[in-house]
């Protein structure tokens, strides 16, 4: 059985977990998620906790109980406390603004670029350079922080771009005459 799989996972207050044979549903004071269970895994809750079991006799069973207990984990901690991403804009003139479902970016391109931002996800930015992608569904936050990322890499030699807060970007060294 897996490490992960092992520890269990602990229901807050405010969270309710539906179990069917084909989907867990979460629900919590941010929001709800769902997710297709595998049949090689078996989520049981009792006491306010949730364990995830490996099914016997099924091959692959071992390895998806922690990925299933993993991604519950994540379920349960969005829709209690939510998740977020920060980017920072590094550049001369890049700019960010978010108005309403829209992400408005100034990256040097001779347009600016509106991203849409799917159901569920918000975005603020405090600063003009500063921008925070927020949401209940970690890997959608995740999907949404590297699609903007996208428009405008950090480049090796000025460090310019869209890079995440917690980024190292490692600047080269210019060629020099002789």
């Amino acid at each position: 059985m897996s490490r992960v799989a092992k520890n269990p996972i602990i229901i807050p207050q405010g969270v309710t977990v539906a179990i069917s044979p084909e989907c867990i549903s979460v629900k919590g004071p941010l929001g709800s998620l769902d997710f297709a269970s595998h049949p090689a895994v078996s989520v049981e809750q009792e006491n306010g906790l949730l364990m995830c079991k490996p099914v016997s006799g099924v091959a692959l069973s071992d390895a998806l109980s922690g990925t299933v207990r993993a991604v519950v984990s994540n379920m349960v901690t969005g829709v209690s406390k939510g998740f977020e991403r920060r980017l920072s804009l590094v550049g001369v003139g890049y700019r960010a603004q978010a108005q309403g479902d829209v992400l408005n970016l100034t990256l040097g391109f001779s347009h600016p670029v509106a991203y849409k931002l799917p159901k569920g996800i918000s975005a603020e930015t405090p600063t003009q350079t500063e921008v925070v992608i927020k949401g209940v569904d970690r890997q959608l936050v995740g999907q949404v922080a590297a699609e903007v990322r996208s428009y405008r890499k950090p480049e090796p030699y000025k460090g310019k771009g869209v890079r995440y807060v917690d980024e190292v970007v490692l600047v080269k060294e210019t060629k020099k005459k002789k």
